[in-house]
């Protein structure tokens, strides 16, 4: 996943990586929820990582509407 959204070999920081390994996170911490239900610590870590990855898109979208696609596109997000 994180090798279809680098922008090169040695990219490991940049929006786009870091949008992809907040999903993944979030989709650990939802399958985690589907044993543990009254894990309620780990809903406040899945809150915070919806809403750093809601930010992170958000930024992206306003300045590069064309990584802003690929990544919607790469990570089946949205529209």
């Amino acid at each position: 996943m994180i090798k279809s959204l680098q922008i090169s070999s040695n990219d490991v920081g940049s929006t786009a990586i870091q949008i992809g390994l907040l999903s993944k996170k979030i989709e650990n911490l939802s399958e985690h929820f589907k044993k543990f239900k009254k894990d309620k610590h780990s809903i406040v870590g899945l809150n915070k990582s919806v809403n750093k990855r809601k930010k992170l898109l958000a930024y992206l979208k306003r300045k590069d509407v064309t990584s802003y696609n690929k990544v919607i596109k790469e990570l089946n997000l949205r529209k």
